[in-house]
């Protein structure tokens, strides 16, 4: 027996998935749709057209929609579904994704944008943080159907000034709430530093703070794919991250595993986005960034195309984390450089591999590097100083400091030699 799930962009039925008796995933775009006025394709992948998309592209993009890793096999566990069934996952959960995107039963229209909203109490709060390490993205419980990718626990949630609360029925979330990794220490003052950090070196990333729900510090990251109107309505952006749009499975989102590297990533840009020579330009300065604060795990799911118009953007920067400050985790950086991709190995050479064999292009590559090199100490020490003062302190803090002015000065050393 075929099952089939509506897939509505926005207030717009674009398609319908199917999974046949095998348990194969299609797609197709909805007739009406595609004779509809501007209608937009819901991926890179999947460019508007009449006949269906079979599992090989219509598999890792949905499969994408979902948690990753551990976060999925937990959530998979509390709902009863095997973490392989992404079908059946998004039949529960997929009301609230990331971009545009809400699955619902064939023939049932999505909720309205105006349904409730229940606004926690700190002891609310609290429990739900508790139980998001059992049941992630609280799937599952009555009114909740939100999808995020990722392998961190997290959930999404609407903030109205100080309250925070869960969205229920169709109404659009406005934040990522983050609590930290419990096998990793000060992994929330860790990212609050890093994207605060980018914010000083003038890089695209969303509004971040960081909150306490009882003892349990937690994150809030502002959604980059939702835009509040000053009617107080709220409007959904459509966007995928790079492994969706090439159609790579997120279980294989690392270069090592067949993911996609730097030169896929510079050519999807180059092929998918409205201004493929500023969006470059961002993503190599994003590279050094991460190679800066020693974020090892930039991985394909980490980086996104964001549709505000029917071509895309570069998204912004987000799930940025120091790893170098956990001994334990992988050195190697998820997207190597130049083919290297243990960070003191990575030379001059290696960089010059991101930008065409051009002295002007070289140039100006060189000049990126000194430039985030030089400033990146300072305004480091000026935000570690700017947290102290906000009574935002904790031991990682400095270890992060060490790894950046060790990563700059390496930096600093290779793109003198030109």
């Amino acid at each position: 027996m075929t099952e089939l799930l509506d897939v509505w962009f926005g207030q717009a039925k674009a398609g319908v998935l199917r999974r046949d008796e095998a348990g194969a995933l299609s797609y197709a775009y909805d007739v009406g749709y595609l004779a509809g006025r501007e209608p937009r394709a819901i991926s890179f992948a999947m460019p508007l057209q009449e006949p269906a998309y079979a599992d090989r592209i219509v598999r890792p993009f949905f499969s994408g929609l979902l948690p990753d890793e551990g976060a999925r096999q937990r959530l998979a566990g509390a709902l009863g579904i095997s973490a392989g069934n992404a079908f059946g996952l998004l039949e529960v959960i997929g009301g609230e994704c990331a971009g545009a995107l809400s699955l619902y039963p064939a023939g049932a229209a999505p909720p309205s944008d105006d349904d409730g909203i229940e606004m926690l109490t700190p002891a609310r709060l609290e429990e739900i943080l508790g139980r998001l390490r059992e049941r992630p993205l609280l799937g599952g419980e009555e009114g909740v159907r939100l999808s995020l990718a990722g392998a961190q626990d997290k959930l999404a949630v609407c903030v109205e000034g100080e309250g925070i609360g869960l969205a229920k029925g169709g109404r659009p979330t406005t934040h990522i709430l983050k609590p930290f990794v419990q096998t990793l220490d000060g992994t929330v003052e860790n990212e609050l530093f890093c994207l605060r950090l980018a914010a000083r070196l003038n890089l695209p990333v969303p509004a971040v703070e960081m909150r306490q729900g009882g003892a349990v510090p937690f994150l809030l990251v502002e959604r980059y794919d939702r835009v509040l109107h000053e009617d107080g309505t709220i409007a959904r952006l459509h966007q995928e991250d790079f492994c969706q749009a090439l159609s790579v499975p997120p279980e294989l989102k690392y270069e090592d595993e067949g993911g996609p590297g730097t030169d896929r990533s510079l050519d999807l840009i180059a092929r998918a986005t409205a201004r493929p020579a500023a969006d470059r330009l961002t993503f190599i300065r994003m590279l050094i960034f991460h190679y800066l604060v020693g974020n090892a795990d930039a991985h394909a799911k980490n980086y996104a195309l964001l549709y505000r118009g029917k071509s895309p953007d570069l998204a912004p920067l987000y799930d940025v984390v120091c790893t170098a400050a956990y001994p334990r985790l992988a050195k190697k950086l998820a997207m190597g450089i130049g083919g290297r991709s243990v960070p003191d190995t990575i030379q001059l050479q290696h960089w010059l591999t991101l930008v065409p064999d051009t002295r002007g292009a070289q140039r100006l590559l060189i000049k990126d590097m000194s430039d985030f090199a030089e400033r990146v100490k300072g305004e480091a020490d000026a935000l570690l100083t700017a947290f102290e003062e906000a009574g935002i302190t904790h031991e990682i803090l400095t270890t992060i400091c060490r790894v950046i002015e060790t990563r700059a000065t390496h930096l600093l050393r290779i793109a003198a030699k030109t």
